[in-house]
């Protein structure tokens, strides 16, 4: 058995555990400079307000209901995220988090007649300790459990945790649950179900698996065994990332040179970060900025692809070679917009050794280690590459809305007043 622990409205969520006053009230999360909706309070969702809407478009609904904006705030969300964890790695043998807001727990430890009320408890524990409302489905496959969750989110007298244990219970959950909305059903995949008379996802389940595998290939049969109650999909096996990206919208056009590297170096840290996570190295990478598509004047391009001599995930290297490429491609235009993407990556473990390589690479992982642990006990940029952005500079992308970091930032915790 598993459970799939699923935070409600997450990001919402956590901006109410320090804005309590906004229990009730309909309150979003804003994209990259303010710009589209990413989050809703159920509140907001009764007032029509789709995901991805842009803010400006709604700003008048807004101010007549009393809706309450944010700008996204990772930091905030990524720390209580932490904390959320942490308290379910209590529960299970296995954790196996599968995004900031989601986590499935292995449950073959306990016998299935205890684990509804065991998970409740759960649900009261994170809530009480961290303040964020947690939903919980219990079913014999990681789909099964999804959809339990979405059970458990929508239908209050559930407790906060949904199990389908019984086939009784599977085929009732399936008939009730819409194909779009089952885990590994994309867009591309309900194109090519409803016009074949799937429109749930018990419709799906019933078909032959030839029909699953001829029309959306292994993963869609695999989605069809989960739902027929045949555990088969393993997220921890999942093959690592390909590539590694980020990239930035600016407020406004960058016509400085430092400004536009000060940032292309965050975004490859942020990359090489995540690059160590995973445990793997980079090889190549491509730095890129561009102008506004929506100006007048032709669209000017900064693009580099960049093969490295050897493999690495030491920060100061990456950044290094990515500033030589920008300083290459230089010119002064008003860049818009600016990203890094690491490519053709590989595991640390087999890491081909250069013959010729005369760094030296034991003082330098060692100095990426010692960087790391500083950054997880003080906060991710209490020490960083000087070209990097400065905590006291102006940020170069628009939050106008963005509440304080409460629990990462010591000048933002709340303080008292007897």
């Amino acid at each position: 058995m598993y459970a799939l622990c699923d935070c409600n409205n997450f990001f919402v969520s956590c901006e109410r555990v320090f804005r309590p006053d906004l229990e009730g009230k309909p309150v979003v999360i804003l994209s990259g400079n303010d710009g589209c909706v990413v989050s809703r309070s159920n509140e907001a969702k009764k007032l029509g307000i789709k995901m991805g809407t842009p803010f400006f478009q709604m700003e008048a609904l807004a101010k007549k209901e009393g809706v309450t904006a944010f700008s996204s705030n990772f930091s905030l969300y990524g720390d209580l995220s932490s904390r959320v964890m942490s308290i379910l790695a209590k529960h299970t043998p296995r954790l196996e988090q599968y995004s900031i807001d989601e986590a499935f727990l292995h449950c073959d430890h306990m016998p299935v007649h205890e684990l509804k009320p065991y998970y409740e408890q759960v649900v009261k524990q994170i809530r009480k300790w961290v303040g964020i409302p947690v939903s919980i489905g219990l079913a014999p496959t990681k789909t099964l459990a999804k959809i339990a969750s979405k059970y458990a989110k929508q239908y209050p007298a559930y407790n906060g945790v949904c199990i389908i244990d019984t086939d009784e219970k599977r085929q009732k959950a399936l008939q009730g649950f819409a194909i779009e909305d089952v885990w590994g059903i994309g867009r591309q995949a309900q194109k090519k179900l409803l016009p074949a008379g799937v429109v749930t996802a018990w419709d799906f389940s019933q078909r032959l698996p030839e029909f699953a595998k001829n029309l959306l290939h292994k993963p869609g049969l695999q989605t069809w065994q989960e739902l027929n109650g045949y555990d088969c999909i393993d997220i921890s096996d999942r093959a690592e990332r390909q590539s590694i990206s980020q990239s930035r919208t600016f407020e406004r056009g960058i016509t400085d040179r430092a400004t536009l590297e000060k940032a292309l170096a965050d975004f490859m840290s942020y990359c090489a970060e995540k690059l160590r996570k995973q445990h793997s190295l980079c090889r190549q990478f491509i730095v890129y900025a561009h102008t506004s598509r929506f100006a007048e004047e032709d669209m000017q391009v900064i693009h580099q692809v960049v093969t490295l001599p050897f493999p690495t995930a030491i920060t100061t290297e990456l950044i290094g070679y990515m500033l030589a490429a920008v300083r290459k491609q230089w010119r002064p235009f008003p860049y818009k917009k600016a990203g890094v993407v690491l490519m053709n990556l590989s595991s640390a473990d087999n890491a081909q050794q250069m013959l010729f390589d005369e760094r030296p690479k034991e003082r330098d992982e060692r100095l990426q280690k010692a960087i790391d642990r500083i950054n997880s006990q003080y906060g991710k940029k209490a020490v960083k590459v000087a070209t990097q952005v400065l905590s006291t500079e102006k940020p170069l992308t628009k939050k106008e809305k963005l509440s304080p970091c409460y629990t990462t930032n010591i000048r933002d915790i709340i303080t008292l007043k007897c």
